[in-house]
Order: C-alpha cells, then sequence, then structure tokens
C-alpha cells in the first residue's frame, strides 16, 4: 500500500510539472492564430474571481475612436467604448467572468470617423461597423492592442502590442496595480515611437480626403521589408505573425497580480 501511494504521487507531481512547462509556450505559440487573436490559454488553476479594467489614453493630436474585437471562442464583446478627444482617457471593465470565463481580444483607435452612428457613421483608419460605440464587422488594418484575459491561466493576463496587419498609431501597454518593470514581465509591451517615417515606400497607404496613413503590412506570416523595418524600431511589438518565435524576442508579456492595464494611443 505505501509503495502504490509514493507511486501515485509521483504520477500527480510529474503531471503538475509537465502542465506548468507547457503553459507559458502554449500560449505564445497560439499568439496570431488568426488575425488579431492574443495566444490560447495556459495551465488551469483555481484563482481568485477578478475584474480587471483597462484605461484607455489618446496622446494623439486627433479623436480616437476606440474599437475592439474578441476571439471566435465565446468571449464577450465590448459595448460603451469611448470616444476619446486629444489628451482625454476612459476606463473599460473587461467581462471576463462572463459565460465563456475568459476574454481574449483587441482593442484599437479608429481614426477620420464621421456620420450617424447606426446608420452613415464611417471611420477612415480601423472602420468595423457603423456604430460609435462597438464593432459589428472586422477592423481595417491598424495597429492592435491585443489580451488574453483568462481567471484559470495561472500565469494571465497575457498582452502584447501588434503590429502584423499595419502600423497606424504607437501603442503601449502599462500593467496597473503592480510596479511597472523594465523589461521582462510587467513591463511596458510596445513603443511610443511613430514608425511611419520607416514604412517602405510600397507598403504606404494615405488617404486622399484625410491625409491620414497607414502602413500595411504585404505578408503578415513572413519577414518582409516591413517587418524588418517595424521590428528594428520597436522590437517590443509583433510585426509579423511569428515574431514570438524568433530566439530572443521580446514580444510577449504577462503580469500576474496587476489590476488591469494602461493602453496609450501615440
Amino acid at each position: 500500500m505505501r509503495i502504490r501511494s509514493i507511486l501515485c504521487a509521483l504520477v500527480m507531481m510529474i503531471g503538475a510539472l509537465a502542465a506548468a512547462a507547457a503553459g507559458p509556450a502554449a500560449a505564445a505559440a497560439g499568439s496570431h492564430g488568426r488575425p488579431g487573436a492574443p495566444g490560447s490559454p495556459g495551465p488551469a488553476a483555481v484563482s481568485a474571481v477578478t475584474q480587471h479594467t483597462v484605461t484607455l489614453v489618446n496622446r494623439t493630436a486627433r479623436t480616437v475612436w476606440v474599437g475592439s474585437r474578441v476571439n471566435a471562442d465565446g468571449s464577450t464583446a465590448l459595448t460603451g467604448l469611448p470616444t476619446l478627444a486629444p489628451g482625454a482617457s476612459a476606463t473599460v471593465t473587461i467581462p471576463e467572468n462572463s459565460a465563456a470565463h475568459h476574454w481574449r481580444g483587441t482593442l484599437f483607435a479608429r481614426e477620420g470617423c464621421s456620420g450617424t452612428s447606426g446608420s452613415t457613421f464611417h471611420c477612415v483608419l480601423g472602420d468595423c461597423g457603423t456604430a460609435t460605440d462597438r464593432c459589428t464587422t472586422g477592423e481595417q488594418p491598424v495597429s492592435l492592442a491585443e489580451f488574453n484575459f483568462d481567471p484559470s491561466d495561472s500565469l494571465a493576463p497575457w498582452y502584447d502590442v501588434s503590429y502584423v496587419n499595419a502600423f497606424s498609431l504607437a501603442v503601449t501597454i502599462d500593467p496597473t496595480g503592480v510596479p511597472v518593470q523594465p523589461s521582462g514581465t510587467c513591463s511596458e509591451g510596445g513603443c511610443p515611437d511613430n514608425l511611419m517615417p520607416y514604412c517602405p515606400a510600397a507598403d504606404l497607404h494615405t488617404d486622399a480626403g484625410s491625409g491620414l496613413q497607414n502602413c500595411v503590412s504585404p505578408n503578415r506570416d513572413a519577414q518582409t521589408s516591413y517587418s524588418d523595418a517595424m521590428g528594428t524600431h520597436c522590437p517590443r511589438a509583433y510585426s509579423w505573425s511569428r515574431a514570438d518565435q524568433v530566439p530572443g524576442n521580446q514580444v510577449v508579456r504577462q503580469c500576474i497580480g496587476c489590476s488591469g492595464f494602461t493602453v496609450t494611443f501615440h
């Protein structure tokens, strides 16, 4: 009996160690499985009920309408998203304890918007439907702040800034409620620098009416002159879909114990 008890204990210990080792790798490898999709969850664990918030800050010189998309995994779509004048900020609560018991999705800035909500509303960059406070369609290529909030993942929340599809404006993500570190976990994601001057000429798109620009990746799944330019000048953001698999990369972060994040549009 004693030998059998010891063997059972060893099996349980090996299983726990294997799950812990697989967690971060699984989350990182799953990043960008589809456009704008953060990684899959890590190991299941019993955790306290959480209610993270994201504060959105507009440091640009123009008004932005916040947009959001969620993964096709039951995550609840955000509504009541703010419109931010230059210098303004607003906070949203993440519905990670809704029916899906997680929230995985993106937040981004829509620019050059006009029209009546529900009918003629339209944005030059990041257009995602006719509502001012929510998205009803997929967004055009823009800079993304990506998150994986999963109360059952002992290493969550995961977060990253993605220029995989395009660069429209600079984005940074900073954890709140914990000390922000210079590197590694609980460090700033993204960069505050404008990368448009480094955009390859073939990838630069300018709207004739508004003059707004975005730099669009020609191939999100390959290393190109676009990904080289974005990655060189902002190594803390995704420049192509598999950037998280490059040795020494700095693109994916996680911050246990944070109360939420600040997403800043620069």
